[in-house]
Formats: C-alpha cells, structure tokens, sequence
C-alpha cells in the first residue's frame, strides 16, 4: 500500500460474500449491465439516476479507432449479408431481426466513415448500498426493476463483487471488461448524468437561507425548494389555463413569503386575495367601492429626488392614454395634454420647486377644465373625450384625494367591483401606487424590505399598450430596488404573441409553466424550448402541477400545502382537491 493510498478514506474492514460485499458498518452489491434496448431515447439513465436510495452509476468509455470500427463493421456486415443470402437460397421465410440489424449496421457504417459518429466501447456498472443484508435484498429488486423498465439487463457480479466494487469508485478502472460497443449518439442522450431535481447545496457548502417551497418532483419525491430572489432578477412569470392552480401556487408563495419579511402587494382582479390578507393583518384597497378613491396625480410624499415632478406629469400621460385607449390619442392629443397638465399642477399652486410638492395634487376635473379653457380644438376634444371620468358615469374612482395608503406587509388592490371600462386604468393605478412605495428612496442607513409585486390576469393589462410598456418598465427595473414582478395570466399565446409581451417574460428569470390549452402550447413550446415529453407533460398535467424553469434548471413539481394553508388558499370548489 502506498503513501498516497493510505491517506484515503477506506472503510474499517471489507467483508467479501459471493453476492455482496460488508463495507465497515453497511453492505453492497454490484451489478453489470449486459443487456440493452435496440434503441434509447434522451436521458435513458434516468430511473437509475433518480432512484431514491443510495446508488453508485459508473459508465466506462474507451474511444475505438475509426480505421478499426470501419473494419469490424464491414466484416458484421459481411456475416449478415452472407445469412440473408444463404436462407434465399433455400427459401426461408426473411428473419425480421436479421433484417433490421443488417440495415442498422449499415446505417453505422456510412456514418463512421462520414465522420458523423465514432464507436465506443462502454461498461456500465452500478452498486446498491444498504444498512442491512434485509434492505439491501429489497433495494436491488428496486434497481433492478427500475433498469427493466428500460430494458437494461443489470445481472449481478457473482464471486467478483469486489472488482465490481473498485469499478464502480472514482478510479477509472474497469476490472469486468463488461463492454458494449456503442455510437455518439446513444451515449450522448445518457447525459447530462443528473437527477430530475433542482442542483443541492455541495457537501460543507452552507444551506440556503431564503427561497420558498413550491411542491414536491412528482418522479423522484424531490423537495422543489426555490429562492427567486437569488437568480440574476426577481422577476416571476406564470402561464397556464384557467383552472389549473396558478392562484392557488401563487397564495401559497404569497404566505411564504411572508414568513420571511418578503412584503408582498397583490393586483387582484377576482378578488381571490382578501380572506388570506384579513387573515394575516394586510391591506385590502377595493378599487371601485363607495369612498375609494386614487388620484393618478399625487406627487409620491417623500420623494426628493429633482425628477418626481417630471415623472409624475409622464405617469399622467400614461394614465389619461390608457383612459382614452392607445390608439385613439394622437400626437397633437398629448401636445394639448401636456400644457393642460402643466397648468392644472400651477393652478394648486405646484411647479418643478420641491418645496411645493406637500400640497394637494389637481384631480381629473382640474385637468378637464384645464383642457376645456384652452384655445385649441383639440384640447376642447380631449376635454369632452375624458368627462365621463372626470365628471360623469365613472368619476367616482378619481373624484378626490387618494384615500389609502400601501404600507403593508401584504397589500391587496382588489378590482372586482370595478366596471370592465375600468379595470385597465384600475390595474394601472394599482401598479404605479406600488411602485412608488418600492421606488421612493428609504431614509438613509435603513435597508428597504424585499418585496414582491403580484399582477393576477395580466393580460387585462397586457391588452393596452401603455398598460403592457408601463409593465414592461417595472420589469426591467424591479431588481435594483430589491423586488420582483409575478406575472400571472391564462392568455398565453396573447402574452406570447407581442413584442412587449416576450420582453417581459425574458426578463423574468423564474419561469412557471402549468397544465396548457392545446391551442396555445405550441407558442409555449416554442418560447421556452420545450421538449416532446415536457410539452405532452403541460398538455396532460393535473390540477397543482407544474413546471419549473429557470435558466439551465427545468423540474416539474406538485403543490404541497399544510391544512392551515389551504384553508387560506382554496377559494372554489376547484381548489379543494388541491
């Protein structure tokens, strides 16, 4: 024994039996792999590789020469081609197999001398661990059963378990000579050789702090445990039908992260949110009842830096544009807008001085008026364009000062009682209110709360085009002030379909993709480059079930929740077998 071997770890004593080896404390056993399937598909190690119990998998690989592999193919063919000829010859029925493994050997042939393949000898060998001889009985049915099911033969290495033991550590020796010749492409659909599951922290490295459960890998039993706010944004996109649980999974990352600090502000158009928030001390603004009131105007209190002014007269113009639709203002519109906008802020007495934004910001009739005053045709059009929200039918959200506040820990702006004319203005003002209370600067030396901003049915206002660029720029700039965007939606060949759309969900580093109409999954597949098995996979997914997917990481996963929780989460019947 050498230095070097010495300094090992080794177990205290091996124990060689004819079937199994006592490794100290724990036993073991080997097995070759001697048969295998005439053709495999992508990660065909897989039911080895996520067997759940403890399972050392060693593939051996030796390049042959191309001149050596040219000539051992030609000689195979030669053997075949000879048996094809001898049974004609005495007029026996074709051999299938013979057929198809001449046609095969030729189709290898062809390549190898193209160069677009190359031969391997290959060994594959795995050994079962266990505590006792009893668990290591049961354990080897299990793995051997798990290689059946892709027709690998795994036969055990009787009287030789301790070579099949060394061939199987991390040495790089072959003691069985157990070789199968394979091609690039077969041993290339056995990689990448991991699991199912997310990466694990490596040994002695600390376990992570933040992140939140989102269920349980429906192959392996995994534990799907993500941090969103660990990736290189915070941002959160979510697509699937309706009835498939995406407000159920986003209620229980909602309360989870609450746990944590995360403080959390919710667009809720059904308004699914309000017994959760009543239930752990949140904030519910409903958009649309009598004396709720959101004045777009207000100058954010607190906010010194020199540009609030300006940015609130560009929200203004975002919001008045939203109003009126996107399409319907024209240049000569916002021309006339802007010198009213100007005018009704001078009127209260506000201007680009900080020392004057405490004071009460104009209302919409303000504007209106403001609008009606001037000399230009077009301004007198706009003024009449806007009076059924400044003076008429609709006057109640923005007739008065802003009558609530969203400081928080979980603030839930709920547009159910708005009208469906409103509910794009209503989704914006909820937004831009958000973003002021994420984008105000804090007080110098504390540390603002991680926060996470949720927007339910996204495609009300995706559908606009100042709602979908005002969405676009919150996505783009969340990470910087330690928040992150959850785009919910069930319309996701709309989402998909535009250019803003696709921005925002590049811009999301999180991606969460749930059960899909048939209609829609081939946009979906395509976006985010799914394959056959993950695309059949969202097409035929239950209720809670999903797929993870964030940068090279992809795991499906099954929502798990304690009674407590979903107590708080179910809203409907469909959520009760959740």
């Amino acid at each position: 024994m050498t230095r070097r071997s010495r300094n090992l770890p080794q177990p205290a004593g091996v124990h060689v039996q004819p079937h199994h080896l006592h490794l100290g404390s724990s036993v073991c056993a080997s097995f070759l792999i001697t048969g295998y399937p005439a053709e495999v598909g992508p990660t065909w190690l897989e039911p080895l590789l996520s067997w759940p119990g403890r399972l050392d998998v060693s593939v051996h690989l030796q390049p042959v020469d191309p001149a050596t592999a040219a000539d051992r193919l030609r000689r195979q063919r030669a053997r075949m081609e000879s048996g094809r000829r001898i049974a004609d010859q005495r007029g026996a029925i074709a051999d299938p197999y013979l057929d198809a493994a001449a046609d095969d050997a030729a189709n290898l042939a062809e390549r190898v001398a193209r160069g677009a393949t190359k031969l391997f000898r290959t060994g594959l060998y795995v050994t079962v661990h266990a505590a006792t001889e009893t668990e290591l009985l049961d354990a080897c049915r299990q793995v051997r059963a798990a290689a059946a099911s892709v027709l690998l033969d795994a036969q055990p290495a009787t009287f030789r378990q301790t070579q099949a033991w060394t061939t199987t550590l991390p040495l790089g020796v072959d003691d069985l000579h157990m070789a199968r010749t394979m091609d690039t492409a077969s041993l290339a659909a056995a990689f990448p050789l991991a699991s199912a599951d997310l990466p694990q922290p490596l040994r002695g490295d600390p376990a992570p702090a933040g992140g939140s459960l989102y269920g349980l890998n429906p192959a392996t039993g995994g534990i799907v445990w993500w941090d969103r706010f660990a990736q290189d944004n915070h941002n959160t996109v979510v697509l699937a039908r309706s009835g498939a649980g995406k407000s159920y999974l986003i209620k229980l990352e909602t309360l989870r992260s609450l746990y944590q600090g995360t403080h959390v502000t919710v667009i809720d158009p059904e308004d699914e949110y309000t017994r959760l928030a009543h239930a752990v001390g949140g904030t519910v603004i409903a958009l649309g009842a009598p004396g709720v009131r959101i004045n777009p105007f207000d100058i954010p209190t607190g906010d010194t830096r020199p540009d609030a002014y300006t940015r609130r007269l560009l929200f203004a113009h975002t919001a008045v544009t939203v109003l009126l639709g996107s399409d319907q203002v024209t240049p000569a519109d916002r021309a006339s807008l802007d010198r009213a906008l100007i005018s009704s802020y001078q009127q209260t007495g506000i201007t680009p001085d900080p020392d004057t934004w405490h004071r009460p910001a104009p209302l919409l009739r303000d504007l209106t008026n403001s609008l009606a005053a001037d000399t230009d045709p077009t301004a007198r059009t706009l003024a009449a364009r806007l009076q059924p929200w400044a003076t008429g039918t609709h006057r109640h959200l923005f007739d008065g000062p802003t009558t609530h506040t969203t400081s928080s820990h979980l603030t839930v702006w709920s547009l159910r009682h708005l009208p469906d004319e409103l509910h794009a203005i209503g989704t914006l003002l909820a937004l831009d209110a958000t973003w002021r209370t994420v984008d105000t600067p804090p007080p110098a030396g504390i540390r603002p709360p991680q926060r996470v901003v949720v927007v339910d049915e996204a495609w009300l206002l995706m559908r606009d085009g100042e709602g979908a660029r005002f969405l676009h720029r919150m996505a783009k700039a969340a990470r910087k002030r330690r928040a992150g965007l959850t785009v919910v939606t069930q319309d996701a060949a709309d989402l998909l379909s535009s250019d803003l759309g696709l921005a925002v969900v590049s811009n999301a580093a999180t991606q969460i993709l749930m059960r899909q109409a048939p209609q829609a999954i081939d946009a979906v597949a395509d976006t985010f480059a799914l394959t056959a098995g993950e695309r059949h996979y969202l097409l035929s997914a239950s209720q809670g079930q999903g797929l993870l997917v964030a940068g090279g990481s992809r795991v499906a996963f099954a929502q798990v929740a304690s009674d407590a929780e979903h107590q708080l989460c179910a809203t409907g019947a469909d959520d009760a077998d959740l």
